[in-house]
Parts: structure tokens; C-alpha cells; sequence
């Protein structure tokens, strides 16, 4: 009889776990609107022409779904694929595409990463920040390079966050 009143209020316990510890049932979160990300995705386009490279942008929420995807005329076809990769990959692991090409190179520890679905380690995808939180990702595919697409998106951000803060 302990025994089962003992799970019974263990089981109890474990489902009111979140309410007792004072966890809202609901969550609220900030996300890009559809201007900001347009707005994003105008301005990185900018810049990278600004530095003679014919690119795609594309621009994500903070769950990875994509809003926004520029290709400049010039660009490779893949582009606005590798873009939108870049920037679900720097969303979904918070954290800029560049340093992760260099830590998932083969024979490094983070190296199968590379093989999960939608994910591509190459530099070009920058999260976008405000006050702290997460709030979508810019990638940027078609430069020189994956220093020159990460340096752009990373000028994209630059131009809107003084926009960004609340």
C-alpha cells in the first residue's frame, strides 16, 4: 500500500513538476517581422555588392523557416539554397558558420554534424541578436569566399541593430 501511494505521489509530483517550480505554462518570444528581414536581406545584398560579389541572401526565423530570400542576378544557381543552409545552420546551433567550418573539418569531434540534414558548415550564416535572445539568422552564399560571405551578412546585421533593440 506505501508502495503505491509512494508512486502514486511521485508520478504526481513529476506532472506538476514545471507548475510547482514556478514555470509558466506559456512562453513569449521575439521573432524578425517581415520588414526587418526584408530590410536585412536589402542591406547584406548592399554590402556584398559593395564588394563586387554577385551572391543570394536568404534570412530565417529563429526556428529556421525561411522569410526572405534575395538572388542577385549573376549568381550561381545554388546560391539560394547555400544560403538559406547557412542560415538555418547558424540558428539552429547559435553560433556563427565560420568558426564551425573550422570546427567540423574531418577528424575533428564536431565533424558529423556536417551530416545532418539542412545543416552546411561553411562561413556565411551569422545569427541575428537583440537584447540577447535569438531572433532569426542571415546566410550569405556566392563570394569569394566563406570569410567574404560571413563578412557581409555580418555588415546586413550592422546596418539594423540599432533597430534591433528593445
Amino acid at each position: 500500500m506505501i508502495k503505491k501511494l509512494s508512486g502514486a505521489l511521485l508520478a504526481l509530483w513529476m506532472l506538476a513538476g514545471p507548475a510547482a517550480a514556478g514555470e509558466e505554462p506559456l512562453v513569449e518570444f521575439k521573432v524578425l517581422s517581415l520588414d526587418m528581414a526584408i530590410r536585412l536581406a536589402t542591406e547584406t545584398m548592399k554590402e556584398c555588392r559593395a564588394q563586387g560579389y554577385q551572391v543570394a541572401v536568404a534570412v530565417v526565423d529563429r526556428f529556421g523557416v525561411l522569410q526572405v530570400v534575395l538572388r542577385d542576378r549573376f549568381a550561381g544557381p545554388h546560391t539560394p539554397e547555400g544560403a538559406r543552409r547557412k542560415a538555418y545552420t547558424a540558428v539552429s546551433f547559435r553560433g556563427g558558420t565560420l568558426g564551425f567550418s573550422e570546427q567540423t573539418q574531418a577528424g575533428m569531434e564536431g565533424s558529423a554534424a556536417r551530416f545532418m540534414p539542412g545543416i552546411l558548415m561553411l562561413g556565411g550564416g551569422v545569427p541575428v541578436q537583440a537584447a540577447g535572445s535569438i531572433v532569426g539568422a542571415v546566410g550569405v552564399s556566392g563570394a569569394a569566399s566563406g570569410a567574404a560571405d560571413d563578412a557581409c551578412a555580418r555588415a546586413g546585421i550592422e546596418e539594423i541593430q540599432a533597430d534591433l533593440e528593445f
